[in-house]
């Protein structure tokens, strides 16, 4: 039986998505990327998922691209030119994806995250990494700018640190990644997946639908004038303050017990 290229297992209320392709380093070929855009479109219209885990099966969490079948697709008609446009747009939409979710979405990153592996990473709201793993923005090593990666990579880390990365192609550790901003903790190897599983269980154990509305406006507010985010989060706040089960999360703690939520 040939294994699926993305294993999806759901445990109270927490979906943990494996890409599973250890041989190539989990590259994100074509199936791949469409195995991954079917599973986080399916899961986000699942209410019942608070919180998605993605990780990757093997030595590496991802190494980006699939170079052998991008060279394949270079001997398309029309120099490749088609068959890249459609690619990158592809990997676009999966990377898009995610920020637009309404549940937020951690990577457990391991081994390396390369070029749009690293992209992935930068992608997901939160990110966990064992200690040792790598990662860079590398395709400049090989005459190819890493300028898609580069994206959600300047959205992540001050742009001066993204630009050397981007042009030196040197890969950067765990210490330096927490630092700049692009992973929120570093864990021991064996410890990965409980630790990563602890942080989605602690956020999946919030009201979901208070998490749905703060991650929408935690993206959307970023891209706004001072004044626009205040008044476009004051809005959200009267939104979320007027919830049923905002109300019992408020009385609850002031009667020092446990909310009942309805959701």
């Amino acid at each position: 039986m040939i294994e699926p290229l993305v294993q999806c297992d759901v445990t109270a209320g927490v979906a943990r998505l494996v890409m599973n392709r250890p041989a190539k380093l989990n590259a994100l070929s074509d199936a791949m990327l469409a195995a991954l855009k079917a599973h986080l479109t399916e899961i986000a219209q699942d209410p019942s998922i608070k919180v998605v885990v993605l990780a990757g099966a093997g030595k590496a969490f991802c190494a980006g691209h699939d170079l052998s079948e991008m060279q394949a697709g270079r001997a398309s008609a029309d120099k490749g030119a088609a068959y890249f446009a459609d690619l990158f747009n592809r990997c676009a939409e999966v990377m898009q994806l995610i920020p637009a979710m309404p549940q937020p979405v951690i990577a457990e990153v391991h081994g390396i995250a390369t070029a749009a592996g690293c992209q992935l990473v930068a992608s997901c709201d939160m990110a966990v990494a064992a200690e040792g793993t790598r990662f860079g923005v590398n395709g400049v090593n090989i005459g190819l700018f890493c300028s898609t990666p580069m994206v959600a990579l300047t959205r992540n880390i001050p742009r001066k640190q993204a630009f050397e990365m981007l042009t030196t192609g040197q890969f950067i550790d765990t210490a330096r990644a927490e630092a700049l901003g692009l992973i929120n903790r570093v864990v021991p190897h064996d410890t990965l997946e409980t630790e990563t599983r602890a942080l989605a269980d602690l956020v999946a154990g919030k009201l979901a639908s208070a998490v749905k509305i703060g991650k929408q406006s935690f993206y959307k507010q970023a891209d706004m004038s001072l004044a626009d985010a205040y008044a476009f989060t004051g809005a959200a706040m009267v939104e979320n303050m007027l919830w049923r089960d905002t109300n019992e999360g408020i009385t609850a703690f002031l009667e020092k017990r446990k909310p009942d939520w309805a959701s």
